[in-house]
Formats: structure tokens, sequence, C-alpha cells
């Protein structure tokens, strides 16, 4: 494993401020050893890398982090409920978790969109290879255009090493694709390589101009009734990061944190402690938002 060059981002909601940028080992828990509570162990830090970066470390265990990384300086850990979905449920007894209300609505999104393109949903599915330049010719010029993409450079990635994995991907069949059409054009993606018999969340974007008639959420559920009809998988890991639409449709979640662990030095030092007083700030000015009522308004002219 060779250090990769990582930014560590002053965000002031979804939008980048400032980067400070380090060569880091990237360590990453998945799912099982994070319900596990296992830590993983350090790999050697190899010439010219600055440290690490653990994403998703289970919160019960950070409080061994400086005993297991000795001699280097930790960020103040990014915590946040990593949601995952218990595919063992069934689809029957997924819907069963919902209350009578929100199961009311989440049809009621699917009934609008469908009736906005002529009383029928058109999802399709790219899970073989040889579908998979039909779903990046329609996904990724979508997922230029949107938030994640611009604010966040999470976006879709477009080059040919991506395309690449994807093919091996689906050669393996360990990759489920899905795109919303409305009147033919696309408004919605999910792509989910799987691991073993557990799904990745890894990218999902939607056109925001149709944000009323909830693609993302529309095209989700229709991706679950059909993952769930397979009967393979495990689990469906949301990854990290925290939001309402994970905290929707997931069935469980665990405390998880994201925490760089830097080498001593005074760049470092200066870099770590200006990271946390920007975040102690956006913390403190968001909560005087929240209580002017204006926080969502605020959220929204950020992302532009």
């Amino acid at each position: 494993m060779q250090p990769v060059t990582t930014e560590i981002r002053f965000l002031l909601g979804d939008r980048c401020i400032l980067r400070g940028r380090r060569q880091l080992m990237p360590l990453a828990y998945g799912l099982d050893a994070i319900l596990a509570n296992t830590l993983l162990p350090p790999a050697p830090l190899p010439p010219g890398a600055d440290g690490y970066r653990l994403q998703s470390v289970p919160a019960p265990m950070l409080h061994r982090l400086t005993s297991d990384y000795p001699g280097l300086i930790a960020s103040q850990p990014s915590v946040y409920a990593r949601h995952f979905i218990d595919m063992g449920l069934g689809h029957d007894g997924y819907l069963a978790q919902f209350s009578s209300k929100t199961r009311a609505t989440l049809k009621r999104k699917s009934r609008k969109l469908a009736d906005a393109d002529g009383g029928t949903l058109d999802i399709r599915s790219y899970h073989r290879p040889d579908q998979l330049d039909a779903f990046f010719d329609a996904a990724l010029p979508l997922s230029s255009q949107t938030y994640q993409a611009r604010l966040l450079d999470a976006g879709l990635p477009g080059h040919p090493g991506f395309h690449d994995e994807a093919r091996s991907l689906a050669s393996a069949d360990n990759l489920r694709a899905y795109i919303l059409f409305l009147e033919g054009r696309a408004i919605a993606y999910l792509y989910l390589p799987v691991v073993k018999d557990v799904l990745i969340y890894a990218y999902l974007g939607y056109d925001q101009a149709m944000a009323s008639l909830s693609p993302g959420t529309v095209l989700q559920m229709h991706a679950l009734e059909q993952l769930f009809a397979e009967n393979r998988f495990r689990y469906f890991d949301f990854t990290e990061g925290d939001g309402p639409h994970k905290a929707l449709f997931g069935t469980g979640s665990v405390p998880c944190a994201t925490v760089f662990l830097l080498k001593p030095t005074l760049a470092n030092r200066a870099l770590l402690s200006g990271h946390r007083a920007f975040n102690a700030a956006v913390e403190g000015a968001g909560a005087w938002l929240e209580r002017a009522g204006v926080k969502a308004r605020v959220r929204k002219l950020l992302r532009g």
C-alpha cells in the first residue's frame, strides 16, 4: 500500500474554503470490522508519507489510536453515524420498518414521478460489462452537473481506469448500477459495487432541477426492491458520512469517525490546529443559524 495525495478540507457546509494536502496512507474500515468493533492493524509508514487517513473508525475504538499509533498527532475526529440496511430482513420485512405514513409517502413519490412520464417509471439496470458504455454515456453528463461533483469532487469518475474497474466488477457479477430516466433523459443514477455479500453505496447523483420529483428516493426504492429479490446480499452499506437519505433508508447505524494522524511537524501542527478552530467556528455559526431558523436556506445557497 502506498500513500496518496489527500486533502484535509475546511468545509463551510458542502463548500470547500481551504484545503491542506498531505501524502497519507488510507486505512478504511469495512462494515464487518465496524460491527465487530475491530481495530485495523496499522500499516507501516513508508518514506515520504505524512501520516494516515483513517476512515470509519468505530467510535468506541477512538481512545486506542494514541497507543496504537504512537508519535503521531490526531485531528479532531469527524464523527457521524454509518448507516446500513440488513438485507436479511427481506423486502416485506424491510418495508415493515417504515411507519405507515412513510410507506404512503414513498408510494406517492413514485406515483408522482411515474405520472410525470406517462404513467410508468423508466428505470434501467446495468449489471453486465456490455451494458456499461450505455450507463456511463447517460450517467456521466448528469454527474458533472450535481453538487457532489461541483463542490465535493465526489461525482462519478470518468477516467478510463474507473471504467476498466467497473467492467472487471461486472464480469465477476459484483456490480449493480441503475439510471432513472424522465422523458428519455437521465435524472438520477446509482452505482453499487459488491464486496463479498455487501453492497457498497459508492455513487448516487440526481438532477437538482428535478428535486421536487424526488428522483434519488424513487431510484433507491426501486433498486432495493430488485436487490432484495436476488436474496444474495447480507448488507447494504451506506459507507461513511451521515445524511437524511441514509438515515431514512437504513435499518441500523453505528457511530464512526474519520481521523487524520500526522507526523508532529510544525506545519502539521498548524494545519490541524487551524482545522480544529475553523470547525469550531462553523459549528457555532451553524447553531446560531439553526436558532434563527435559516440554516436550511443558507445551506441551499452555499450549494448553489
